[in-house]
């Protein structure tokens, strides 16, 4: 009875370190989120008191012009939303496959093969899958689609789509496995088939998850730089359709911010530009937030 006296206080003392520890860095990600927010709004925001907001509604993007300066971002915002809607129309019925076959299909052994294999996709360096495109998957565009080269916007939308799979394969499964058995369990027993209880019953039951899982993919889609950068084409000019080069909001900001003298406008308007996109991948990341949370109280 002593010694768990005298062992009590301590495991009492380490308890409270723990929690302290856990908490200081939970908080310093708090702290970091809200810094860099007002980090991009105090760099950014002095462009909105020298340019009027509706000057970005427009076609033309040209900081460095002689003549007429204009900071039309719809190029650079269409370029982002084509590239970031390929690679979800991509990536969404390849990671769904693999969701499907993972949680209800393949054996365990293949389960705990496959998972690990998945995820780690998402740790190959952007950089690697830029040099494949270009080497491999731009000429293979330009040959099945006659252009002159294939760095576009379909090829982005492939590569992008690639790092975008393991995201949504992997929460899709996680929210796939946690819908209740009973509930394939009673389709099956009404007579339905396995593929119709699957699709009918417990794909619209995990519906927020998998939905969240996209919303995730999403964000990553838009925030992608080095691939964009790499293999996207770089053309400032309105995109027309998925064969066109283009450059996104990420590979304006990553070309551009080395050119620059800061602090001056031209700066200014690339930490505006970051800014838009801070605040979308925010919103993004809250409605998955929402999307999960709703997902476990089912």
């Amino acid at each position: 009875m002593q010694f768990l006296r005298r062992l009590l206080p301590t495991k009492f003392v380490i308890d409270l370190f723990m929690r302290g520890v856990f908490g200081v860095i939970a908080s310093s990600t708090v702290i970091l989120l809200i810094g860099m927010f007002f980090f991009l709004l105090l760099s950014g925001g002095g462009f909105f008191r020298e340019v009027h907001p509706l000057d970005l509604v427009g076609t033309y993007w040209n900081p460095n012009s002689l003549s007429t300066i204009t900071w039309g971002i719809l190029p650079l915002l269409l370029s982002t939303i084509l590239v970031a809607a390929g690679a979800l129309a991509f990536s969404i019925p390849f990671g769904l496959a693999l969701a499907i076959y993972l949680a209800f299909l393949a054996s365990k052994t293949t389960r705990e093969f496959l998972k690990p294999i998945i995820e780690m996709i998402a740790g190959i360096p952007s950089v690697v899958l830029g040099l494949l495109g270009i080497v491999f998957l731009s000429p293979l565009v330009s040959s099945v689609f006659h252009l002159s080269n294939g760095l576009n916007a379909l090829t982005a939308s492939i590569l992008v789509g690639i790092t975008v799979v393991p995201t949504i394969a992997s929460l899709s499964e996680d929210a796939l496995s946690s819908v209740p058995s009973r509930l394939l369990e009673a389709s099956l027993s009404l007579g339905a088939t396995r593929w119709t209880s699957i699709w009918r019953v417990v794909l619209p039951a995990a519906g927020s998850g998998i939905l969240a899982a996209i919303m995730l993919g999403l964000g990553r889609a838009i925030g992608e730089t080095m691939v964009v950068l790499m293999v996207a084409g770089n053309s400032l000019a309105m995109p027309t359709s998925f064969l066109d080069p283009v450059r996104p909001m990420t590979a304006t900001i990553a070309i551009e911010i080395r050119e620059v003298v800061v602090g001056d406008l031209h700066w200014k308007a690339l930490f505006a530009v970051g800014l838009i996109l801070f605040i979308a991948t925010f919103i993004i990341n809250a409605i998955t937030d929402r999307l999960l949370t709703k997902q476990h109280n089912v």
